[in-house]
């Protein structure tokens, strides 16, 4: 049988905290969190009012992680290219535990809300004038991203405390969107349930069999054997329900003259797809499975949708899959296999 993953690169906003430079300042002079639109250009005049900037530290994400090396390479890189790209010259003094800094990198699990982008990797007010500077200014990053990202994240959020937008240079730092890998996570393989819930919509289409009524109940036993935990493979809590809109379905069931998986023969198939943060070229969640089948009797089309729920399900070896799936013979796909 078929099993192929399809890969879906993770394209994660490298979020950005912005302010439009002809709004101004709050009262109190702190920089705003808004959109900046693609008209908007910085200024080049230092907005800090001097060329020597204290950062400090704050890691609430990952107290056994050591971000000081990522947050000097950062600075190390705007102190050697600021000139350049922002206009001005500026240094910085990395103090971690700084009483008084102008600015804080805090790491934190999550960033709330940042100028109306879901999911940000990194948020920091955009800067372009010294009415905006209130010390410290804060830059937030997600800590649960690899060296190689954070790096990114944190070179992309300083150059916005510079007066960069997204336009701005250099395009592989300052660019609104990056691809970035996480730190190494459990691939979906080696979950006890490598989807992000476990409500899962179905898709059914029965129009090319000979009897649509009788395939769908062959399908209905699959999805409730699954959903009465499939001999205890899969957690208690699963749940089906059918829809009629296949593009937004989790499972889809379909039926076709030729497989996708081999030319001129009868069977089933089975693809998911998903995403990997890490990069390590295996699927960490899947977000959809696709039960593809051709010529099957009726009375075994609940067996082979069975077996691919378990695939979606991230079986890989026999020994993964419940007694009915392992060594069936064609009588037991025909048989009431999930009492």
């Amino acid at each position: 049988m078929w099993r192929t993953l399809f890969v879906a690169a993770l394209l994660v906003l490298s979020g950005c905290a912005t302010q439009a430079p002809d709004t101004g300042a709050d009262a109190d002079g702190s920089a705003t969190h808004r959109a900046l639109t693609s008209e908007d250009a910085p200024t080049r005049p230092n907005p800090w009012g001097e060329g020597e900037l204290t950062v400090a530290i704050n890691n609430t994400a990952n107290e056994s992680r050591n971000f000081r090396p990522l947050v000097s390479d950062a600075l190390d890189f705007w102190s050697n290219n600021s000139t350049r790209f922002a206009g001005f010259s500026i240094d910085y003094e990395l103090e971690p535990n700084a009483s008084n800094p102008d600015v804080v990198v805090k790491f934190v699990d999550a960033i709330e809300s940042c100028a109306n982008v879901s999911e940000p990797a990194g948020c920091a007010p955009y800067v372009t004038r010294g009415g905006q500077v209130s010390r410290p200014i804060s830059i937030e990053v997600v800590g649960s991203y690899s060296n190689a990202s954070t790096r990114l994240i944190l070179k992309h959020e300083l150059g916005h405390t510079l007066g960069l937008n997204h336009s701005a240079g250099p395009q592989s730092v300052m660019a609104p969107t990056s691809q970035l890998r996480t730190l190494p996570r459990p691939n979906a393989t080696e979950r006890r349930l490598p989807w992000a819930d476990a409500d899962f919509t179905v898709y059914l289409d029965a129009n090319r069999t000979d009897d649509a009524e009788a395939t769908r109940e062959q399908v209905r036993h699959a999805l409730d054997y699954y959903a009465e935990g499939a001999n205890g493979t899969v957690p208690e809590n699963v749940s089906f329900a059918f829809t009629q809109n296949r593009s937004a379905a989790d499972v889809v069931v379909e039926f076709t003259e030729n497989l996708p998986c081999r030319t001129g023969d009868s069977g089933s198939c089975g693809r998911v797809r998903g995403n990997d943060p890490d990069g390590d070229g295996a699927l960490e969640r899947y977000d959809h499975l696709r039960v593809t089948l051709s010529d099957i009797d009726t009375e075994a089309v609940g067996w082979h949708v069975g077996y691919w729920l378990g695939y979606g399900f991230g079986f890989e070896e026999d020994a993964d899959w419940p007694a009915p799936f392992r060594n069936a013979t064609y009588e037991d796909r025909r048989n009431a296999w999930w009492r």
